[in-house]
C-alpha cells in the first residue's frame, strides 16, 4: 500500500489527538474542582441542592450554538449533559425514579434529562414514582404524560390530581417501536406482549401483521421484554434497547403505526421550577353545572390574555359522571396576567389545581 507524499503521516496526527484528550481531561478536573466549590458555596448559604433545569438548558443553548460548525451541535448537548451531569454527581450525589425496568423509553427519557451520572431508581408503577418522591427517597421523578398517538397516560394524570407533587420540567422523546423475539420469523408468534399503551399504538399494524397472536398486556415495555425472553413463541414491542438488555433479537424495526410517534415525558418535584419567560403552566378545573360554564372560564382566559394551548376532560375518581377539565397555558404561574387569569378561575370554578409551572420542552 502506497501512501501520498501530501498526506501527513499518520504517528504526528494520533500525538496531536492525544495531546488535545490530556488537555480536555485537564479542562474536565478543573470543572470539577469548580463544582465542588460551589457545592461548598451553597452549603454555606443553605441553599437547595437540586436540579436547575433552566440553568441546565442555558448552558447546552450557549455551548451548542458557540461549538455549532466545529463538532457536531447534537452530539456538543450530549457530551455536555454528561459533563454537567457527573459535576452534579460531585456536588450532591442525585437520585432520580423513573418507571421501569430497565430498557423503558421512561429510562431513556431520564438519561437524557440527567445524564448518566445520576443514581437511578426503578420502580415498578407510576404510583411508586410519586411515591419515592414524596417520601424524600428520590430528589426527582420521571414519568410518561401524555402520546401524540394515545393521548394522556392515565395513571400519571390521576395521581397529579390526587397528589401534592407538580411538575418541573417536559421533554418530548421520539418513540420508535420494534418487534422483539426469540422466534425467528413472524409465523412463529402467538403471544405479543406490551405495555396497554404501546400496543394500542401499534394496533393496525399488529392486526395486518400478526392478526392471529394474543396480545397480553404488561407493567412496562421493558416488562413485556423479560416475558417474551422466556417464551420462545412470543414477542414484545419495545425498545431496541429492551431487546439488547434481554437478549432478544429485532424482527421489525418503527412498527407504530404513525412514523411521528412521540412521548411526552415530565420531572416530578415538590415545587415549581423558575421563570424563565418561556414556560408552560398545566392547571386541572371543574365547572358548575350549568349552561355555558365551560364557556365562562375560556373567557376569562382569554379576557387575561393568557393562550390556551391544550385542553381536555376525564372523569375523576371521586364520584360517577363527574368530570374535571386539564388544560395547558402559555406562561408561568408568577407571570401577572397568568397569576390574574388564576385569580379570575378560582372565583368561577369550584375546583382548581396547578399541576405545576415549568420551560416549555
Amino acid at each position: 500500500m502506497t501512501t501520498d507524499s501530501k498526506t501527513p503521516p499518520l504517528s504526528p496526527l494520533r500525538e496531536r489527538i492525544d495531546d488535545v484528550d490530556d488537555r480536555i481531561l485537564a479542562l474536565l478536573a478543573e470543572r470539577a474542582d469548580l463544582a465542588r466549590t460551589v457545592a461548598e458555596a451553597k452549603r454555606a448559604a443553605n441553599a437547595p441542592h437540586f436540579h436547575d433545569p433552566e440553568r441546565e438548558r442555558r448552558v447546552l443553548e450557549r455551548v451548542a450554538e458557540k461549538g455549532a460548525g466545529g463538532f457536531p451541535r447534537d452530539a456538543i448537548r450530549v457530551v455536555f449533559r454528561e459533563v454537567m451531569s457527573a459535576c452534579l454527581s460531585l456536588e450532591e450525589p442525585m437520585r432520580v425514579a423513573f418507571l421501569g425496568p430497565e430498557g423503558t423509553f421512561t429510562q431513556m427519557a431520564a438519561h437524557r434529562l440527567f445524564g448518566l451520572a445520576a443514581r437511578y431508581q426503578e420502580s415498578a408503577t407510576i404510583d411508586g414514582v410519586f411515591d419515592a418522591v414524596r417520601a424524600g427517597a428520590c430528589a426527582a421523578g420521571v414519568v410518561p404524560i401524555e402520546n401524540s398517538t394515545e393521548g394522556s397516560v392515565t395513571f400519571t394524570v390521576d395521581a397529579l390530581l390526587d397528589g401534592d407533587l407538580v411538575i418541573r420540567q417536559e421533554m418530548v422523546l421520539d418513540v420508535a417501536h420494534c418487534l422483539l423475539s426469540r422466534a425467528a420469523s413472524l409465523p412463529s408468534i402467538e403471544r405479543v406482549y406490551s405495555h396497554p399503551q404501546a400496543l394500542a399504538q401499534c394496533r393496525t399494524w399488529l392486526a395486518k401483521n400478526l392478526p392471529a397472536a394474543q396480545l397480553v398486556q404488561t407493567a412496562s415495555t421493558a416488562a413485556a421484554a423479560r416475558e417474551a425472553h422466556g417464551d420462545d413463541r412470543a414477542a414484545a414491542i419495545g425498545s431496541a434497547l429492551a431487546g439488547e438488555i434481554h437478549g432478544l433479537v429485532t424482527l421489525r424495526e418503527r412498527v407504530q403505526d404513525r412514523p411521528e410517534n412521540a412521548t411526552r415525558f415530565v420531572v416530578l418535584g415538590s415545587e415549581d421550577a423558575p421563570r424563565t419567560g418561556r414556560d408552560k403552566t398545566t392547571i386541572a378545573f371543574s365547572v358548575k353545572d350549568g349552561r355555558g360554564a365551560l364557556r365562562q372560564v375560556l373567557s376569562i382566559l382569554e379576557d387575561s390574555g393568557v393562550n390556551l394551548t391544550r385542553i381536555e376532560s376525564r372523569p375523576t375518581r371521586q364520584r360517577a359522571w363527574d368530570y374535571v377539565f386539564l388544560a395547558d397555558l402559555e406562561g408561568h404561574r408568577e407571570d401577572p396576567h397568568v397569576a390574574a387569569a388564576l385569580a379570575g378561575v378560582r372565583a368561577r370554578c369550584p375546583m382548581v389545581k396547578v399541576l405545576g409551572s415549568y420551560a416549555r420542552a
